[in-house]
């Protein structure tokens, strides 16, 4: 019992579902489920009934939820593992493999015209922006604040 009851200390601070806490977690959800039925044989109030059943459905949603992370967890061991050591079948057409690495300080060409690709969208969207600027009357982006609040001051001396 001692030894349970550091684990589940212990499974509190680690990531992800473990057993210590399912254990403990399903065995905390049928004490509640057994004192909700006990109420209710003692009152027979339909609260009691309806609370049953908001327990039975997180727990089950629980349950669900650690069933679907181990799932992700051996789907994404599985896509870490090789699956063909050195055959071709992981190289595309082109004749590289799927995935972009560094090696050895150099970028492989797909990366290369990617980033490329990027670095030349963004300088057409500043260069946009700054004709657009240029067209709105505003001399080069550069408006102090002292322009602007001579115009309001302006705006604010016609009010009156």
């Amino acid at each position: 019992m001692a030894s349970f009851m550091t684990d589940l200390m212990n499974s509190i601070f680690t990531p992800g579902p473990n057993a210590t806490l399912i254990v403990a977690t399903n065995a905390t959800f049928a004490s509640l489920q057994l004192c909700l039925g006990l109420l209710f044989l003692a009152t027979r109030s339909v609260h009691f009934i309806v609370l049953s059943m908001l327990c039975a459905g997180l727990w089950w949603a629980i349950n669900w939820f650690v069933t679907e992370m181990e799932a992700a967890k051996t789907v994404k061991e599985k896509q870490e593992r090789p699956s063909a050591p050195g055959g071709d079948s992981a190289l595309d057409d082109e004749g590289q493999s799927g995935e972009d690495t560094e090696t050895e300080g150099h970028l492989s060409s797909r990366t290369q015209t990617r980033e490329g690709r990027n670095i030349e969208q963004l300088a057409s969207g500043q260069a946009e922006l700054l004709r657009r600027r240029r067209s709105s009357g505003e001399a080069g982006g550069e408006v102090s604040t002292e322009d602007e609040w001579e115009k309001v001051s302006e705006a604010g001396s016609r009010d009156r």
